[in-house]
């Protein structure tokens, strides 16, 4: 069975209640140490990794070939990012317009919350690493709760569109955690 196994980023440095995504945050140097432990004795061998370009990725990703030099150098790759928020990066959520939130989930699939990414444009690009970068065998992404919804929805639907905020999947694995997802055989190459 392929299985693409997608490890969340440590508990990043930011101050509870801020929108954020692409900003560039640093995880949490001993979440992060955590984090790479618990993936280096889980982990199977044999699987390349893929990481996204944040840094809070690319700490974990740093601490798990220490533990793991067996996996390989990671291969950067910008489409494993977090959802752009645009204007709203770094904004506390509550001061964050309601009338802001409310035309995202009215129209959820193209909105551009912030003015930057639709969620649908982070579904379409990493159904795109999807279709295209994960072997047989299977493979490792060091990403971001964004990425793993948008995952999760493609593998569930067999690429469908969304339609609405409620077809975005609520559950994300926790800061330093993973999820194994089953890869149907045309998404993988």
């Amino acid at each position: 069975m392929r299985v693409l196994w997608l490890v969340r980023h440590a508990r990043p440095l930011v101050a509870p209640g801020l929108c954020y995504g692409v900003t560039d945050l640093p995880a949490d140097p001993t979440a992060t140490q955590d984090a790479a432990a618990a993936a280096a004795a889980a982990l199977p061998k044999g699987l390349g990794v893929r990481v996204s370009g944040l840094r809070r990725a690319q700490q974990l990703a740093a601490a798990l070939a220490e533990l793991r030099p067996d996996l390989g150098p990671a291969t950067t790759d910008p489409r494993l990012n977090e959802m752009d928020f645009g204007a709203w990066e770094m904004t506390p959520w509550s001061l964050i317009p309601r009338e802001a939130v409310d035309r995202w989930t009215a129209d959820f699939p193209a909105h551009r919350f912030g003015g930057a990414e639709s969620a649908q444009e982070v579904v379409d690009r990493v159904a795109e690493v999807l279709g295209t970068c994960v072997p047989r065998e299977g493979a490792i992404w060091i990403t971001h709760a964004g990425v793993i919804r948008a995952c999760q929805w493609s593998c569930s639907t067999g690429g469908a569109r969304l339609r609405t905020a409620s077809d975005w999947p609520a559950a994300a694995p926790l800061p330093g955690a993973w999820l194994c997802l089953p890869i149907p055989l045309d998404r993988a190459r």
